[in-house]
This record gives structure tokens, sequence and C-alpha cells, in this order.
């Protein structure tokens, strides 16, 4: 039941995926310990100069997200320039080249179970455990797993669940096997959850029950 309001809130709401993985790693590496309002910020400067375009005249055209190809050509100055970390700036750039130069198979990662596919993900260079996970949910449409290190799920489900004390990682694994294929849909109300009451998004107005299936 501390989950049902979120349910009837954003009822009908998808989990979106990135349209590559290379764009769910940029995210991962640039949103690390950010709020997400300042690292959509940094993701639109990395976007202006390092995404694809479309359409003829490119000064007009709409840019996508940013590409292995572009990133790999970068200097890790020119990243910095757009307010990335020393840290970070390496690593966009090492997991681009790793990319481009065929040393990260892509093809493997989205055939490989999750532990594999973590692991492989934690050779990359700016890749944690959250990171890993949040490329996973978003990069490969894993919508069972639920990034147990974010801070900000685990502060939400302290304050629904009454717990003394803010849930390290293992209690969320606990927690969510009962919501298990769905963790990453929770994890995804959760942040919904956040933004509604920042202001940011509006959910719908609850019904007082769930329809019958």
């Amino acid at each position: 039941m501390q989950l049902h309001e979120l349910v009837l809130r954003f009822r009908g709401m998808r989990p979106p995926r990135f349209a590559s993985v290379f764009e769910a790693i940029v995210n991962a590496i640039v949103c690390q310990q950010l709020s997400l309002m300042v690292g959509v910020h940094l993701l639109n400067r990395l976007s202006s100069r390092y995404g694809s375009t479309a359409g003829e005249d490119r000064a007009m055209a709409a840019r996508g997200a940013p590409t292995a190809a572009r990133v790999a050509t970068a200097d890790v100055s020119e990243l910095r320039q757009f307010g990335l970390s020393q840290a970070k700036a390496c690593a966009l750039i090492a997991d681009a080249r790793a990319i481009v130069e065929n040393r990260f198979d892509l093809d493997a990662l989205a055939l490989a179970e999750d532990d594999d596919a973590r692991g492989q993900l934690s050779a990359l260079s700016g890749i944690g455990r959250w990171s890993a996970e949040y490329i996973l949910l978003r990069g490969l449409g894993r919508h069972h797993v639920l990034p147990g290190d974010d801070v900000g799920a685990s502060n939400s489900l302290q304050q629904r669940f009454g717990l003394a004390t803010r849930p390290n990682y293992d209690r969320i694994q606990q927690l969510s096997q009962s919501w298990r294929p769905y963790g990453g849909l929770v994890y995804f109300h959760l942040l919904l959850a956040g933004l509604e009451a920042s202001g940011q998004v509006l959910g719908n107005d609850p019904p007082t029950h769930l329809p019958e299936r």
C-alpha cells in the first residue's frame, strides 16, 4: 500500500528508454552526484556541441544526444568548458573511444545476463554500480532493475515505508523483491513523485481505486 498512491497517480506512465546505450552511458556519467536539473543542463550543453543533427540547415537543426563518434574526437579541455569535472570528461572520452574502436561490444552487452552486463559496464571508465544499473534500466530497457544506490529513491522509500534510517543497497534490494519484475517502474514512479512535489511535472488526479483487470 505504500506505493498504491503512486500507481494511481502516474497510471499509464511507461518508463522511457534512451535511443542508444551510449546515450545512457553519457547520462549516467554526467548526472552522477548532481541534481537532475543540473545534470539536464549539462547534457543540453553537450548535445549542442556533440549531438547529431537533423535537417540540411545545421545551424538551425535540432540537436540529438551526444554521439560516441563525436565525443571520441573531443579533448578533456573542451568538455571541461561545458561544466564537466576532469574525471567525468576523461571517462566520457575514454568510453566513447572504446566503443568507436570496437573495444567495448554493445551487441554482446545487450545479450548478457544482468550480472554479466553489470560487470562489463563496470569495466568502463567512470561506471560504478549505480551507473551500471541505471544503464541496464535506461539503455537496455530492463525494467526489473532498480538502481539501489540512488539517493533520491532511498530517501523516498525511507519516507514511504516509515523506516528509521535511509535504506542501503541491500535493504532496497530486499524491499524490491516483492515488486519484481517492476523494480524499474517503481524507480520511475518515485522519480516522478519527486518532480511533481517540486512542481516540475503534473500527475493524474488519482481515482479512488484501481480498475478491475
